[in-house]
């Protein structure tokens, strides 16, 4: 990951031009190249003490945990000391899983990545609830008491919620991307919150955040951005702010996520023999109004092809789940009729 002077990640013009100056001038293949860079490293403990300072002393400023029992898996990654500690230091009972790094086994079976670990631990602990952090700790996603999963889009929803009571959501605004379930933004329309979509990717997230002023995004897997705070993702300050919305709302984590609802989602690929835009192929573009019309504002279609490969990707979102998989499954199927590919 490159950043540029703000704290940013670069913006895909730059980072073409980057790799495309890279190309065309490299005289020698990366393997060669020598590791004294002419740099001086940092000195890893003082930024480390540095950042914890920061986030026990300004993010968590006043935040007891005296009564909270956590269970945090740190993925054998990058938080498997800092978690730990900075929990501690404020008064919680924590007990720490995953946190022995050998250099081969991070995210190996563990962490936010396989969150089914977390949520026996936390039942067989009786713990108030569970975090798990990704191998770089950038993204945190929860387990409450009784071992039931939350993930972004229900920790935006708590957020969003603590924010407006503080009068503190500018705008009333929350940002996502096209994968947040269609749950959340009738759950935030019940409370007069707008949600704002964005491309899958946090750093489309962080764009969206500083060119409407919103306050808080994020993404369905766990990124959560606080711009105010960060200009990237990041694990522990999502936590703290978790647990400082549990300690002043004075209510648990199950309590403050019950009114969000998740719609049943299918999600259907279709390999494809061209990417010729849907609009421009009457029979779908026909099925697929009709599909959006029929849904209304309690359900999402997103029709989109895959950056990567030739596929078409067919998502739908709605109250009934056997109609979300009718419908999902007869625009696959226009799909396949229309432009499909027998390639494997």
């Amino acid at each position: 990951k490159v950043f540029d002077p703000s704290g940013r990640k670069l913006d895909d013009a730059t980072e073409r031009k980057i790799e495309i100056d890279i190309a065309e001038n490299a005289s020698e293949p990366a393997n060669h190249l020598s590791n004294n860079s002419g740099f001086d490293e940092p000195d890893g403990s003082a930024l480390r003490a540095r950042y914890l300072e920061y986030l026990s002393h300004e993010v968590a400023c006043d935040l007891s945990l005296a009564d909270l029992s956590i269970i945090v898996d740190c993925a054998n990654g990058a938080a498997y000391e800092l978690a730990p500690e900075l929990f501690n230091r404020l008064g919680a009972r924590v007990i720490a899983i995953n946190h022995k790094p050998d250099g081969h086994n991070i995210n190996l079976n563990c962490g936010s990545l396989h969150i089914e670990g977390l949520q026996r631990r936390v039942v067989a602990e009786r713990a108030h609830l569970g975090v798990a952090y990704d191998g770089d700790a950038d993204r945190a996603l929860f387990v409450d008491t009784g071992g039931r999963f939350v993930d972004g889009d229900a920790t935006l929803w708590v957020m969003a919620n603590y924010l407006k009571s503080r009068g503190e959501l500018i705008g009333d605004t929350v940002v996502a991307t096209v994968m947040s379930n269609v749950g959340l933004e009738i759950a935030l329309r019940s409370r007069e919150i707008s949600l704002i979509r964005t491309d899958v990717g946090d750093k489309y997230v962080l764009d969206e955040l500083m060119r409407s002023g919103a306050v808080v995004g994020g993404e369905q897997s766990g990124h959560i951005i606080f711009p105010n705070l960060s200009l990237a993702g990041d694990g522990l300050i999502t936590t703290l702010f978790l647990l400082r919305a549990i300690e002043e709302e004075k209510k648990s984590l199950t309590e403050l996520t019950r009114e969000f609802q998740r719609y049943p989602q299918v999600l259907i690929n279709v390999r494809v023999s061209e990417k010729k835009p849907f609009a421009e192929i009457p029979a779908i573009k026909k099925l697929a109004d009709e599909i959006q019309r029929d849904l209304g504002e309690r359900g999402r279609l997103l029709l989109r092809y895959s950056g990567t490969e030739r596929l078409a990707r067919v998502m739908i979102e709605g109250k009934d789940e056997s109609d979300v998989k009718a419908k999902a499954n007869s625009l696959a199927d226009a799909i396949r009729t229309e432009i499909g590919s027998e390639e494997i």
